[in-house]
């Protein structure tokens, strides 16, 4: 028996990978299932099985996902949610037929109370896997935290200061990192099953603190103001920011931060990966030590 890791030439599935090899899980007990085995073969040369798995085709997920006892299955990448349910109902009824032993399933957090967009096609694959009868862990993502602490804060440094519409809300996000720790944590252990994680970090943070941050890291002063959102997109649309991201940004993310839908938090990511969570700062210092 083994463990299947999908999207494992992915930035998530790679770290899981990694993880789980720290944790001393042996090479021969892990396989990954990838749509380019071609791409796999830097894990290959790790003594990982490489097989091909498309999650637009049943027959290859359906063999890939063979005498695995835990299947790591990473939510497609793709925009169009009615591809995405179709291609994770493809890989479940895989995994069915494969005998699969347990599920593993990237979610997003506090599906039920988001309006950001992301929420349909988790909690129709959620309800998806339960059908099935398998044992499952739901992990629920919150957004990473380098969608908010990229390249894109440089300017708003030069400037001092940094626009949003999204007043005092905070967010709950987390590293991609930590979040693939946990995922391996639970592939590595026993007692996860139908079990729901949201891994968030235990406390939110707001653009104000963000740019506190940004101000103490940097050395100039950086201002958080939150303004309208028309005069967020007029902003973005002067930075250059594609048309399609700025409505996500603004109407999305924004909107939803300062409704407060992206402020809960819990200790699940705590308790599954003890005080090695990442600080906010530590990922501003990140990106400023590039």
């Amino acid at each position: 028996m083994s463990i299947v890791i999908t999207g494992a030439t992915g930035a998530l599935g790679g770290l899981v990978v990694d993880h789980l090899l720290n944790k001393n899980v042996p090479a021969s007990e892990i396989v990954v299932s990838v749509r380019n085995v071609e791409k796999g073969a830097e894990l290959a040369s790790r003594g990982i099985e490489v097989r091909h798995g498309d999650y637009d085709d049943a027959a290859s997920l359906e063999k890939s996902f063979a005498g695995a006892s835990k299947l790591f299955l990473v939510s497609s990448p793709l925009m169009d949610d009615t591809v995405r349910v179709r291609q994770h109902a493809t890989a479940i009824e895989a995994a069915r037929n494969a005998g699969v032993g347990h599920i593993v399933y990237t979610s997003f957090a506090f599906a039920e109370k988001s309006t950001i967009g992301l929420q349909e096609v988790h909690l129709a694959t959620e309800h998806m896997i339960r059908t099935t009868g398998i044992p499952y862990t739901i992990l629920r993502n919150p957004l990473y935290t380098h969608i908010f602490v990229n390249e894109g804060l440089l300017p708003a440094v030069e400037r001092g200061e940094m626009i949003t519409s999204a007043g005092n809300g905070k967010l709950n996000v987390a590293t991609r990192n930590d979040l693939a720790l946990a995922a391996a944590t639970v592939l590595a252990q026993d007692g996860h099953e139908n079990k729901v994680y949201n891994l968030t970090a235990p406390t939110a943070w707001s653009f104000d603190e963000l740019a506190q941050i940004l101000s103490e890291v940097s050395g100039k002063k950086v201002v958080h103001r939150s303004t309208s959102e028309a005069e967020v997109v007029e902003d973005l649309k002067k930075a250059g920011v594609a048309e399609p991201l700025i409505g996500f940004q603004v109407y999305g993310l924004y909107r939803s931060v300062a409704n407060g839908e992206l402020e809960d938090t819990t200790n699940d990511l705590k308790n599954l990966i003890g005080d090695s969570i990442t600080p906010l700062k530590q990922s501003v210092q990140e990106l400023f030590n590039r």
